[in-house]
């Protein structure tokens, strides 16, 4: 027999505001933390926005390109469970600013590197520092707002997401040419340091009596382990979250190689676009899944019929090779990422319905570790098929796993 879901454990306390001024304490520093959301990417994504550059100082293939980018992966898999463990108790207030510092002075590090090995521990050290990024930054949903509001309030942390994979190309291009990649890093590790006092002043002000509700007996960790459901859910959103990977980490790549532009040009003008429209993706699903639990939809229920009309627009990741201008090429990445977002941000969502809020850190790092541990060996697969097959054949194979995924999580949740 199926354990009861947080929601059916405890009726949701939709009504437990006590005022328009707490409400709006909630909001604000959930608005905070997405400034950290918001660097983590940042800090994250300038190694993709310097690709070409990175590539040519240390004369390296697509293949070594994608082995750099298994060295966040493989740490940040490998810690990830332990940081979700770590933010449920130590509390995301703490657990952030240790964080958010930690991931700062490790990404102003790589502005100092002067070797291959020292880049690829540089990316390794991040990996470590921004395990727990993701795990708090559900956490802060699961304990800030109400039941309803959790997959809104991801959704906004996703707009900051990609806010921060926006400003890494942008970044590059304007720092770049005066002052090399290396400077860019450092900039941005120093903004985390400045974040960290506002956190601290923002979160100490606010009073978490909104959050998803839980019972008194906490779920253990071993009954989630064992859950299959939430197996499904882990699965199929990492099968799901290629197309994420893709145009990530290789859109910059994508448009110098097969489009002939300049890593400039390419950041400049295009690469910050995509970005863009997987927030929209995000905030669309977030508020349809909204809109249906508010009608009386069960919550994992309206997130799976998201989900479900979501899916096929993934299929325009394998058509985008053959669009024929280098406009039509990013609309078709745009609408892919689009696509996948309105899904993801419904998945990260699932495991706090089914256990809830005490567990929302540790949940979420599941779905993360996963990802990053099929990250780990995909973006060197991803590079070896670029350098000796095309572009052609990896968007292909991401939109036939990324339908996979969904079926999945379809078939885990009516099994």
């Amino acid at each position: 027999m199926k354990a009861k879901t947080a929601h059916e454990r405890v009726a949701p306390l939709e009504k437990s505001e006590t005022g328009v001024t707490q409400g709006l304490s909630r909001w604000i520093v959930i608005g905070v933390f997405g400034l950290a959301s918001m660097l983590n990417y940042l800090d994250r994504q300038l190694l993709a926005a310097a690709a070409p550059a990175i590539k040519a100082e240390f004369s390296l293939s697509n293949t070594a390109y994608g082995t750099l980018l298994s060295a966040f992966s493989i740490t940040y898999m490998i810690v990830t469970p332990l940081a979700g463990l770590f933010i449920d108790y130590i509390g995301v207030r703490v657990g952030a600013m240790i964080a958010v510092t930690a991931w700062s002075i490790t990404g102003g590090i790589t502005g100092f590197v002067r070797s291959f090995t020292g880049l690829f521990m540089a990316r390794m050290g991040l990996g470590i520092a921004e395990a727990a990024g993701i795990p708090a930054s559900s956490k802060a949903s699961a304990t800030y707002l109400r039941p309803s509001e959790v997959g809104l309030g991801n959704a906004i942390q996703s707009i900051d997401i990609t806010v921060g994979a926006i400003a890494a190309p942008l970044v590059m291009a304007a720092v770049m040419p005066a002052y090399g990649w290396r400077a860019a890093f450092i900039i941005c590790g120093a903004l985390g340091l400045l974040w960290v006092p506002l956190w601290r002043l923002t979160s100490s002000r606010a009073i978490p009596s909104g959050g998803t509700p839980v019972s008194s007996a906490t779920v253990s960790v071993i009954d989630i382990l064992v859950d299959k459901r939430l197996w499904g859910v882990v699965i199929g959103s990492t099968l799901v979250m290629t197309v994420y990977s893709l145009w990530m980490n290789w859109t910059t790549i994508y448009l110098v190689q097969e489009h002939g532009l300049t890593q400039t040009d390419a950041n400049r003008y295009f690469a910050w676009i995509p970005p863009i429209f997987a927030s929209v993706g995000g905030i669309v699903g977030g508020w349809w899944a909204y809109r249906l639990i508010r009608r009386g939809n069960a919550p994992v229920k309206g997130r799976l019929k998201v989900c479900l009309a979501a899916a096929p627009i993934l299929a325009i990741t394998a058509i985008v090779p053959y669009l024929p201008t280098t406009q039509l090429a990013v609309a078709g990445i745009c609408a892919s990422f689009f696509g996948c977002m309105t899904i993801v941000i419904n998945l990260h969502v699932i495991p706090i319905d089914l256990f809830g809020a005490k567990r929302a850190a540790f949940t979420a790092s599941l779905l993360t570790a996963s990802f990053a541990l099929v990250q780990t060996f995909l973006s060197p697969t991803i590079g070896a098929i670029v350098d000796y097959s095309s572009f052609a054949t990896v968007c292909l194979l991401m939109s036939v796993l990324s339908l996979g995924g969904v079926a999945l999580i379809w078939m885990s949740m009516k099994a």
